[in-house]
């Protein structure tokens, strides 16, 4: 299948070798009709540790690997190409990133190990995935002019823009029978909703979060303060509408716009996010959120979480700083809500038996600059198509069929 989006047979080495014998060649994931195997997966996580990757690369690689043949096979159903020049370009655009020329990137990574056509296959994907996804969504990304007004007060002189919001976290486990069903059918009620007391119902009643005692409402807070996927969906509604629903990990979210304020100074972007993680074993079981409360208890910052993890398995403690794009969502909704020193026990991660205490590290601002109409509106079709992208690959990979021989 994955051989219909080439130009070029050269490229046809990019696709995993069907070998009868175990080995390193053998499948280790099929992803419907595709498989990956050992190599492919070894090869993806040296390339990612000789990127300095933080986390679980094993675990990473894999699902990467699993993103990246889903993202094929959507780009090949519509037809989809990608040249060797194309790919040439994607490769030098990376190699950019680190001030390199692309000889120097590709010589740098062969030398680790990396061969040449598992770069091209990490480059592939991605270029293939821009394409589906301005091709099925480019049309609902039309931006108006009214919503320019609205996010030009973001970086203009005039002041900026906070925003009262109230918030339901759906669970939306695949691997729990029938949740993922259930979760998009309330899901599809509460958009429809332009009723606050309805909303805080639905929050109180299905709510992951600790905001549903509250009805789902939230304090008041900068609009740049929001994650990227959630501010064009905010800035897109009404007084009292509700945002389509947003896919996150093991989730659904949605948000009720219930006040928006023009404030005299604007607001600061933010150029970095830092934050960390520290994984508890048991997930929101009461053992681990006890355990979760006491380490809250005795850490003021990031920094005292080493000690809290002194002698434990390294990989259990997390920190990284990263743009605020490039926070994965379920991260950037919870610490959206968080100052510096503040902790979040909402999420999990290994089907849920693991529990994540998220701590805010600090964010970093830049200074708002002179933004032309047209830059404001590129910004806003690019936040919203890559909502749109990051719900259709969640789409795609709830409908998958992804075994491990």
């Amino acid at each position: 299948m994955r051989k219909l989006l080439f130009l070029s047979a050269t490229l046809l080495s990019l696709m995993p070798a069907v070998v009868p014998a175990q080995g390193l060649f053998s499948p280790v994931v099929r992803v419907n009709e595709d498989a990956i195997t050992g190599y492919e997966l070894n090869q993806r996580v040296l390339l990612l540790r000789t990127f300095g990757t933080p986390g679980n690369i094993p675990k990473l690689a894999e699902e990467q690997l699993i993103d990246d043949a889903l993202k094929i096979q959507a780009a090949e159903q519509m037809g989809i190409t990608v040249s060797p020049d194309d790919i040439q370009g994607g490769i030098a655009e990376l190699a950019g990133r680190g001030s390199l020329s692309p000889d120097e990137f590709v010589a740098s990574l062969t030398s680790a190990g990396v061969d040449r056509t598992t770069i091209e296959a990490f480059v592939l994907p991605g270029l293939a995935w821009r394409q589906v996804v301005r091709q099925k969504y480019a049309s609902q990304a039309t931006v108006t002019e009214e919503e320019i007004d609205r996010a030009m007060a973001l970086t203009g002189n005039g002041g900026g823009l906070r925003v009262l919001l109230g918030e339901i976290i759906l669970p939306a486990r695949p691997e729990v029978p029938g949740e993922v069903e259930q979760a998009t059918q309330i899901a599809n009620r509460v958009t429809k909703t332009n009723s606050p007391a309805e909303f805080s119902s639905f929050a109180r009643q299905y709510s992951a979060t600790a905001s549903r005692n509250a009805g789902g409402r939230m304090p008041w807070m900068p609009i740049t303060q929001l994650p990227p996927i959630l501010r064009p969906l905010v800035l897109s509604i009404g007084i009292n509408e509700v945002t389509q629903p947003i896919e996150i990990p093991n989730g659904i979210a949605l948000f009720q716009l219930r006040g928006l304020e023009e404030t005299e100074a604007p607001a600061p972007e933010y150029a970095a996010i830092e934050y960390a993680q520290y994984l508890i074993p048991g997930g929101q079981t009461p053992a681990a959120l006890a355990e979760a409360a006491r380490v809250t208890g005795i850490t003021d910052t990031c920094n005292d979480l080493y000690g809290v993890n002194k002698g434990q398995d390294p990989a259990r403690l997390e920190r990284v700083s990263l743009p605020p794009a490039e926070i994965p969502n379920d991260i950037a909704i919870e610490l959206s809500k968080l100052d510096a020193g503040e902790t979040s026990t909402a999420l999990t991660r290994n089907g849920g038996q693991t529990l994540v205490l998220l701590m805010m590290c600090g964010r970093t601002a830049v200074i708002n600059q002179e933004a032309s109409r047209e830059d404001v509106a590129n910004n806003l079709r690019n936040q919203r198509l890559a909502g749109s992208a990051d719900s259709y690959l969640g789409q795609l990979r709830a409908d998958a069929r992804i075994t491990r021989p």
